[in-house]
């Protein structure tokens, strides 16, 4: 891992500054790529957007920026986006600070601006190794999120076209899949989501495995058929959907039969049914059958201690006296079959017959 501090100038900074939707956001005469196509927006507000220009116009330091090297020699913020396209839109008479826009400066004011220097870190290396220095400084000032890290760290021709689908608001990604996908797309939630979907949470040596493919078009293909296999298998949108892990059920169940309206009616029961305390498990466990996803209500202390004294202190099944310290909650008639969460279904067992019948 190679790391250099240096000093860049304003001047040098700003020098061919480019603000375009489609193209990014370019400096450093067209070599440091500030924010990438669809990358995350501008989100500093104007009091935040004044005070980066207060610092430079009082030639206090700001926080050290960092940029990765790419293969091809150029380069990629990875801290101080947000600064950089500040002081880059400021030169460029975008907006005006304290009522005066750049070009309204005196001629030795503009030159001290220009001539500010910032300190910058050149991080090179390899994926890995920039990867785990970006989590290690991760960061001052609007924190990256893991996949942001990841976007630099694999950038090329693979993340620029991904992003194009998944790291925009409004974004393709976005329109087909905002009722199932939590998170945000401009932080890059939707394009990781996407990638532990299509790699088995493998993201990182997907990235690495893609990254000089001249698209993404593989991985916006599965995408939209997870999304079309949710939209034909469970027809009724609830917000608990958001968040369930839709690829790992669509790798696993993507070809057994799945009855919708069935379904629909089986979800509506458990959604009403006050023993499943987890609702957005609902989905896992109508494909798998495992309970464990539902958090079936565990019976009350109360319940427990009442049971026990009925029970006189024994096991139901090998009639040995317990504390109830050293017994375990049961339901006589199990929550599958219909048995319910309260003191008339509850019996007490040992641990060790509780584990033997749980085994059966």
């Amino acid at each position: 891992m190679k790391i250099e501090l240096k000093e860049i100038t304003i001047k040098e900074l700003s020098k061919d500054f480019l603000d375009n939707q489609e193209e990014g956001v370019i400096g450093y005469g067209g070599k440091l790529d500030i924010r990438p196509p669809y990358q995350r927006e501008f989100i500093y507000n104007d009091k935040q957007r004044n005070l980066v220009i207060n610092t430079v116009f009082k030639n206090f330091p700001l926080n050290v920026f960092y940029w990765a090297v790419k293969k091809d020699g150029t380069f990629e913020v990875i801290d101080g986006q947000q600064r950089t396209i500040s002081i880059c839109q400021f030169i460029n008479g975008d907006f005006a600070y304290e009522d005066r826009y750049f070009h309204n400066l005196q001629d030795d004011e503009q030159e001290k601006i220009l001539n500010y220097k910032i300190m910058v870190y050149f991080c090179s290396g390899t994926d890995s190794e920039k990867l785990d220095w970006f989590r290690t400084i991760n960061i001052a000032g609007e924190q990256l999120t893991d996949q942001e890290l990841r976007n630099a760290v694999y950038s090329g021709s693979w993340v620029s076209d991904a992003k194009r689908y998944f790291s925009k608001t409004g974004c393709a990604a976005y329109a087909i899949a905002s009722d199932y996908i939590s998170g945000s797309p401009i932080r890059q939630e939707y394009l990781e989501t996407a990638i532990k979907w299509i790699s088995d949470n493998d993201i990182e040596e997907y990235m690495g495995i893609h990254q000089d493919d001249p698209t993404a078009i593989n991985l916006w293909n599965h995408f939209q058929s997870v999304i079309s296999w949710v939209d034909a298998s469970f027809t009724n949108k609830r917000k608990i959907m958001k968040g369930v892990p839709w690829g790992e059920l669509y790798s696993n169940f993507q070809n057994t039969t799945i009855n919708p309206a069935k379904t629909e009616q089986e979800i509506e029961q458990l959604i009403l049914d006050d023993d499943v305390t987890n609702k957005k498990g609902i989905y896992s466990y109508v494909l798998t059958r495992d309970e464990k996803y539902l958090n079936i209500r565990a019976f009350s202390d109360a319940m427990k201690q009442k049971v026990y004294e009925l029970q006189k202190g024994k096991c139901v099944e090998c009639k040995e006296e317990f504390p109830l310290s050293g017994m375990e909650a049961d339901h006589i008639t199990p929550w599958h079959a219909g048995g319910k969460t309260n003191e008339d279904n509850c019996q007490l067992l040992c641990k060790e017959d509780n584990r033997r019948k749980s085994g059966n």
